[in-house]
């Protein structure tokens, strides 16, 4: 039964993170959000309609699981996302920012089906930095917004990715060591091959 789970949610996994990015990253139709509850709906909403970006932030939660590292481990994303999305509204050059969301997927995909385990804080080094590009990409959504609107999107967007950070590893923890094993690696191949699709794209 066990076996039957474990091969249902890695199929589904692959196929999460095998689909496209998604170009609209917008979860308003392109509307740039003008009051506290759009911001926040947007800022929520953003990271589950690009595939890009909900791929690498699943893979951190597994990542953290699969090392045994502080949940806390997840908010260097958070920050560095943030950082991205003020560079962004405030007009700072982030070049290639595309080219390394998805280089991101790629990567951390392999580290998690390698199976090796690194340092924390390296670890947490990379998510900051890996966290700065995905910002500024979810920063385009709220370009010429008011502050308001703008810090509630920062909010949303700080509150949805640790959020599918901490249920990520909480479910990781939960299964047994073989299985997380298995789950951890089959998830990690599905990213990396994701990443060179995004890549490609």
């Amino acid at each position: 039964m066990r076996k039957k789970i474990l091969t249902k949610t890695i199929s589904g996994i692959a196929l999460l993170l095998s689909a496209g990015p998604s170009f609209a990253h917008h979860p308003m139709g392109g509307a740039t959000p003008a009051t506290f509850m759009e911001g926040l709906l947007s800022g929520i909403g953003h990271p589950l309609i690009g595939f890009d970006h909900l791929a690498f932030i699943l893979v951190a939660g597994l990542l953290i699981a699969s090392m045994r590292l502080p949940v806390a481990t997840g908010l260097a994303f958070v920050a560095g996302s943030s950082l991205g999305v003020l560079l962004c509204v405030a007009g700072s050059p982030v070049p290639m920012a595309e080219t390394a969301v998805a280089l991101s997927v790629l990567l951390a995909g392999a580290l998690l089906a390698s199976g090796r385990s690194i340092n924390g804080l390296a670890l947490g080094a990379g998510f900051a930095l890996f966290g700065v590009f995905h910002g500024y990409a979810f920063g385009e959504a709220v370009v010429g917004a008011e502050r308001t609107p703008i810090a509630a999107y920062l909010f949303g967007l700080a509150l949805i990715q640790f959020g599918i950070i901490f249920t990520v590893t909480l479910v990781l923890r939960l299964l047994g060591d073989a299985a997380a094993r298995g789950l951890a690696r089959g998830a990690g191949v599905a990213a990396s091959l994701a990443g060179v699709v995004f890549l490609a794209t």
